[in-house]
């Protein structure tokens, strides 16, 4: 007889259940199933990883959702299952409306989940199902009314009540429920819950839901069904369901109900709309318009590689990706919102470039489109942008409202039980001391990649600790089991997906932190299903940036264009050298700083080298290319054809587009073909890499090189490919290390002011800055009411600190005493208190704002001033009390009275 488990919980079903998708359909195959269902408790999230490790281990998929109704204000279960692709569009739509439900318990409404209900197969969980109470209570007329009301929207043909027989429990309900099905025409499939995988994974279990719950796990101990909760084989269901074989062979019959074929890896792209000829043509104007706005007359050179460029992005279909990036990046210069120069790999793209989208000339920085674009390795474009941490959401905005809300949404990412977090929690719900705890999780590193294996073999304190405690031993057991898994789902610092049709087409979303919805899927996912994936990342460095550039307008009257800023300013490289590089992206380290007094840059090509080389492993290259520089050691090359090409890093590969050229140049591969090389080089696919080396060897030799040099070529790009660096990500990335350190050296004053602003809430960076201002030769002036503003501001020939940074004191608080003394300054306490809301600025602020010394202009020392607030304030009230302002202000001469130093209290308040 062949049996389907249908009542299966993954590790999506987040903190409720420890099966692995992967590890779980394996065990499935490895015991005898054919055919697997999973059905999440109200999300969709493992869906496709399902699907795909189905095909991988030839187990048919059965997708599921376990979704709550709310039916009139009752809340109850119900387990759908997709019967085909229109099944399964209706689940994303049912998924989606629960995931847009803001209860602690999402739930639909009956009424919202009847139009989806076609191609769905329905089972009425035994446990918290909607018959559940009605059966038990002998409701059975409310039962049969209940069933009733779904007709129209689903057949009879489609339900099914599950039945259970669950350890400790008696036979009673399972009568009740094979009753009233039998009288109703309902079939009955026999269930069993599965939420860990194997027997022995009980107490894993019984942990991640005391972390789900926030509590002990001793205090909440499993019940004895509870306990048989996991993948059963074949023959233990067999002999759970004895005496209910006809239950059992209906799982079969389920199965073969269901059928679906999930579309992955065709591309569901948007297509921008164009209102002459299509999208290509738009494009090539576009870009020969943009030729005249980068280069004037663009000589061949210029052409030539913009015909190639098209010619790639139109033969693998990408022309609307462009021309959607133009779009969006022409509002953000339209709205004055700062753009980054250019991210990753497609800074070397001249389209890009002459389109405006990156700011990098590929061809006076020698960058490679084939880096980022290869129609050899046919891949989705990834076009990265850059904005100013605070406007990001402005430019999500922007293309939301352009395609359309159904169709943008951010990704989801999920939180996950990593090898540190998984100890601490594990610890806490199992009792054990804090301390312990703590120690043990110190002996952690915090570096990505960290395993708790990892921790433990390099660590001899940790498996001492396992040695001398069973409690820290089956701490550390139980959190091996959970590490790794989802803990909780939260928004992807960068991923934003635009679609061609309605997303809930292709998968379900859910509500995010703001009016923008989540995919219930991430990224990996996201493009698997063909979906059109952009980063739009907030920058914090383009936010200072814009501060500055707004300074210096204000202060000076000048306007800054990044784009004529020189890059050759002698100032720059005095600046960088000296090592004084605090705010400057990239380069305020204590061993960047360290490296650059030693480098002594000259060029601009220098940060870009040493922003490429300053990471662990080709760090070990940094004294090689500064003796180089100076002239200090002898620069040789294993050919004189490698010359050309690693002159200008000193005989070091620093950038994977150097190994792409060295294979062109020696081996005769097309820049496509060495980016194939570099990519298996770095992969270390054995077969792949054995292939790429005979092609290289008798590329190499068919050049006429001699098998010697050849072979020493290749494993000199093979030492450097782990280690080599996105040229075109590093000059892009370098120039904004250069226009902060151009600011800087030129403006110091607007760099500074600009600077402490963006670090208002940091106060050890705060301190750190303002010492260095300071060293620097420039006075922070101390804050004033009258003088100061929200944030820093220059003042003379120093900056005035501002009002936000004193603690207690709040945006709100801040704008309103600035506002507040337009007209008149402030001169006096009782004359402050009088002009404030206290809601505002209440008697903590004015306390902070004393403390501060932002009050010290009115000639009392502080002392007085704060054993006079409480006085000032009801006397602020009872002024305010007054309608007419000028009976107010009678009020306040004849009431005020002189603030009288009180010699024992200001010793006591000090």
């Amino acid at each position: 007889m062949e049996i389907v488990q249908t009542h299966v919980y993954s590790e999506y079903s987040l903190l409720s259940s420890t099966n692995r998708i992967e590890e779980l359909v394996k065990k499935a195959k490895e015991i005898g199933y054919e055919a697997l269902a999973i059905c999440d408790h109200h999300v969709m999230y493992g869906i496709v990883p399902f699907y795909e490790a189905c095909l991988k281990y030839d187990m048919k998929p059965i997708v599921g959702l376990e979704a709550t109704i709310n039916d009139q204000g009752e809340k109850s279960l119900l387990r759908l299952y997709a019967k085909n692709e229109k099944g399964y569009m209706n689940l994303l739509k049912i998924a989606t409306k629960i995931g847009h439900n803001q209860e602690k318990v999402p739930s639909i409404m009956k009424q919202d989940i009847l139009p989806y209900m076609s191609d769905v197969l329905i089972t009425i969980p035994f446990q918290g199902g909607p018959l559940d109470g009605m059966l038990q209570k002998g409701e059975k007329e409310l039962a049969l009314k209940w069933i009733e009301s779904w007709k129209g929207s689903t057949h009879l043909s489609d339900w099914f009540m599950e039945l259970q027989i669950l350890d400790g429990e008696s036979g009673q309900k399972r009568e009740q429920i094979k009753q009233f099905a039998k009288n109703k025409g309902i079939q009955i499939i026999a269930t069993h819950p599965v939420r860990f995988l194997q027997e022995q994974d009980a107490a894993s279990f019984q942990v991640i839901r005391a972390i789900r719950e926030g509590v002990k796990a001793e205090d909440y101990p499993l019940e004895q069904k509870e306990r048989s909760y996991y993948l059963q084989t074949p023959e233990q269901m067999k002999k759970r369901f004895a005496n209910e074989a006809e239950a059992l062979e209906q799982t079969k019959a389920f199965s073969s109900l269901c059928h679906i074929d999930l579309e992955l890896g065709q591309r569901k792209l948007p297509q921008f709309p164009v209102e002459k000829g299509n999208s290509s043509d738009l494009l090539r104007r576009l870009c020969e318009k943009g030729c005249q706005d980068r280069y004037g007359h663009a000589n061949e050179e210029v052409l030539i590689r913009l015909k190639q460029e098209l010619d790639v992005i139109n033969q693998m279909g990408f022309q609307d990706y462009f021309l959607i990036v133009w779009d969006f990046m022409k509002y953000a210069k339209e709205q004055g919102i700062i753009t980054g120069p250019g991210r990753g790999s497609a800074a070397g793209s001249l389209v890009s470039y002459v389109l405006q989208i990156t700011d990098v000339d590929p061809l006076k920085y020698d960058l490679l489109f084939e880096r980022f674009l290869n129609h050899e390795r046919v891949s989705m474009p990834d076009i990265d942008i850059d904005f100013p941490d605070h406007r990001r959401d402005e430019m999500i905005a922007y293309v939301q409202r352009k395609y359309g809300h159904d169709r943008v949404a951010q990704i989801i990412t999920f939180g996950t039980l990593a090898a540190r977090a998984v100890v601490r929690d594990v610890g806490k719900v199992l009792g054990i001391d804090s301390y312990v705890v703590g120690q043990l999780a110190k002996e952690i590193p915090q570096a990505p990649g960290t395993t708790l294996e990892k921790a433990k073999n390099a660590s001899d304190r940790i498996q001492a600790m396992l040695a001398e405690s069973k409690d820290v031993a089956a701490l550390w057991g139980i959190a091996s089991q959970l590490e790794g898994l989802p803990r909780h789902a939260s928004t992807h610092a960068a991923g934003v997906v635009i679609s061609a049709e309605p997303l809930t087409e292709v998968m379900a979303l859910q509500a995010g932190q703001s009016s923008i919805s989540l995919t219930q899927a991430p990224m990996d996912v996201v493009e698997k299903v063909g979906l059109l994936k952009f980063d739009f990342l907030g920058l914090r460095n383009l936010t200072l940036l814009e501060v500055i550039i707004k300074v210096i307008y204000n202060q000076y009257g000048t306007r800054i264009q990044l784009s004529n800023i020189p890059l050759d300013d002698e100032k720059v490289f005095q600046l960088l050298g000296s090592g004084a590089t605090t705010g400057i992206f990239q380069l305020e380290s204590e061993g960047m700083r360290s490296v650059l007094k030693n480098l002594k840059p000259t060029e601009f090509e220098d940060i870009v080298a040493v922003n490429a080389l300053y990471r662990p492993g080709p760090m070990d290259y940094i004294p090689v290319y500064i003796r180089g520089k100076h002239g200090k050691e002898r620069v040789s090359y294993l050919h004189p054809d490698l010359e050309p090409i690693l002159k200008k890093t000193y005989g070091v590969i620093v950038y994977q587009e150097q190994i792409m050229q060295v294979a062109s140049k020696m081996a005769g591969f097309s820049l496509a073909q060495a980016d194939i090389l570099r990519r298996a080089i770095s992969k270390k696919k054995k077969g792949e890499l054995e292939q790429q080396r005979e092609a290289f060897l008798a590329g190499a030799t068919q050049k006429g090189y001699t098998k010697t040099v050849a072979m020493d070529v290749f494993q000199l790009i093979e030492r450097f490919a782990n280690y080599g660096f996105n040229r075109s990500h590093a000059v892009a990335y370098s120039m904004i290390s250069y226009f902060l350190a151009y600011l800087k050296a030129n403006y110091p004053l607007a760099f500074y002011t600009a600077l402490l602003s963006g670090v208002w809430n940091h106060s050890e960076k705060l301190a750190h800055h303002i010492k260095e201002a300071e060293e620097a030769g420039y006075e922070i002036f101390p804050p004033s009411v009258n003088k100061s503003e929200v944030l820093f501001k220059i003042e003379e020939e120093g900056i005035r600190f501002g009002l936000l940074p004193i603690s207690h004191v709040g945006l709100q608080a801040a704008k309103w005493i600035v506002e507040t003394r337009k007209h008149e300054p402030y001169k006096d306490l009782f004359q402050f208190a009088v002009k404030m809301n206290q809601k505002i600025v209440n008697k903590k602020a004015m306390e902070q704002l004393i403390k501060a010394g932002a009050m010290d202009e009115f000639l009392q020392d502080r002392a007085t001033l704060l054993y006079s607030v409480e006085e000032a304030i009801q006397f602020a009230t009872e002024v305010n009390s007054f309608q007419d302002e000028t009976e107010g202000y009678l009020h306040l001469i004849f009431k005020r009275q002189t603030i009288r130093p009180l010699k024992h209290l200001v010793r006591k308040i000090s």
